[in-house]
């Protein structure tokens, strides 16, 4: 069963590289034909349940089911788990395992997958209108079985017998298991009764890790990869911290009040949504983590523990700008106004750690160097430059990039007058 033509991904999206693999099962060892509570082995449903626990990634666990599956004296030929993630950029995953895989292999599906003919009418809209069980006799004339692509298909290779069922999650959520062999006469009752013998079981596995992954996704998504890592371990006490030298960006859009009092609410969502992205992505491609949006603004930091942190920053402003001027000429195409902007860095100390109320915290940085950072980049406008760096940042760089001195100037909230540099990537 397909979602849609779906594109390979990087395992960490879902499930990171595996770090420590379960024991496989013999493969060549001959197929108990009596029950599938009784393989070589071990019990299926027992190892679901007692066998995986050191197991973290669910796509491991499913392709280790199969084959025992296959060694329970189940025929099967080919497998898929679909699991809805709902991450920010896609709305879930595929899972597919064939005979002879010892691994399974992993596809993300887009949010757009169920306006397209590959899931109108396929196994998959049919689960999720509320179908409790599908199954498709491959054998038979096409004319005479359930018209979609995806029979056709696996017709085409071979295969005899398809089953497709909803895996129960808490909370009715409804993901989906697809089962399919290529023996003549496709599965008998036995077949059938093993592998519904195992779907509660799986269920629970696979919520438990899809669980997990989403967590993580979710804190990666709303405060960074490294403070989410930093959450997962524990470190939630409010008021507890270290102290970090970085490299601190500040980037706000000009006139953003205007903008947002004159045009409608969803063409300033869309334009907020290109700003970040043509900001961020560069941000996070040269190791930078930002650690809030503020409204049309964005923190970041590039820890000075990470090699070439501060010229790793200006690469990163220097393809912003790049694409803001990309993003420009498209909006000049629509008649949008250009957006303008500006840029603060400094470098320095900072407090990284939790701050706020006693029922809810922000993971964030604080200090002098931050304020300074956000004092460079309220100048930009001032000083008509697009982004202003301290003395004390330009001296890290200054070998390797090519600055214009701007001058010295007073910095509220500071005593002395600070020495300020422009670059124009």
């Amino acid at each position: 069963m397909q979602l849609a033509r779906l594109t390979p991904y990087a395992r960490n999206t879902i499930c990171p590289p595996m770090q420590t693999a379960a024991k496989r099962p013999d493969m060549n060892a001959p197929p108990n034909t009596n029950s599938v509570t009784t393989p070589p082995g071990g019990d299926v449903v027992d190892w679901l349940t007692n066998g995986t626990r050191d197991e973290r990634f669910i796509d491991n666990i499913f392709a280790e089911m199969c084959i025992r599956l296959q060694q329970a004296g189940i025929p099967l030929k080919r497998s898929t788990l679909h699991v809805l993630i709902q991450h920010p950029q896609w709305l879930g995953a595929r899972i597919m395992w064939s005979d002879g895989m010892r691994e399974a292999e992993i596809a993300r599906v887009d949010y757009d997958v169920r306006e397209r003919s590959e899931y109108i009418g396929s196994p998959a809209n049919e689960i999720h209108d509320g179908a409790t069980e599908l199954r498709e006799n491959l054998e038979q004339d096409s004319s005479l079985g359930r018209k979609h692509a995806i029979y056709d298909e696996m017709r085409a290779k071979g295969l005899t017998d398809y089953v497709a069922w909803p895996l129960y999650h808490t909370l009715g959520k409804r993901h989906i298991v697809t089962f399919a062999t290529d023996r003549p006469g496709g599965f008998d009752d036995a077949h059938i009764a093993g592998l519904k013998r195992v779907l509660p079981v799986l269920a629970l596995v696979s919520e438990i890790r899809v669980k997990n992954r989403l967590a993580r996704t979710l804190l990666e998504t709303y405060v960074g990869s490294h403070a989410g890592e930093l959450i997962l371990a524990g470190a939630t006490r409010r008021g507890t911290g270290t102290t970090v030298r970085a490299a601190i960006m500040i980037c706000d859009l000009r006139d953003f009040t205007k903008i947002s009092d004159n045009w409608p609410r969803d063409d300033v969502i869309d334009l907020l949504n290109d700003y970040f992205d043509a900001m961020s992505e560069p941000i996070a491609r040269h190791g930078g983590e930002i650690l809030k949006f503020i409204g049309d603004g964005l923190l970041a930091i590039f820890p000075l523990s990470q090699p070439n942190a501060c010229a790793n920053l200006l690469h990163a402003v220097t393809e912003a700008r790049r694409a803001m001027v990309a993003l420009n000429e498209r909006n000049s195409a629509t008649s949008r106004a250009p957006l303008n902007y500006g840029i603060g860095v400094h470098v320095g100390d900072v407090m990284y750690g939790n701050i706020g109320s006693s029922t809810r915290l922000d993971f964030t940085v604080i200090g002098p160097a931050v304020n300074m950072a956000s004092r460079l980049e309220a100048l930009t406008k001032q000083l008509g430059k697009t982004v202003l760096l301290s003395r004390a940042f330009a001296e890290l760089v200054e070998r390797e990039f090519e600055l214009e001195r701007v001058g010295e100037y007073e910095v509220r909230g500071f005593s002395e007058a600070i020495e300020l540099f422009a670059y124009q990537g």
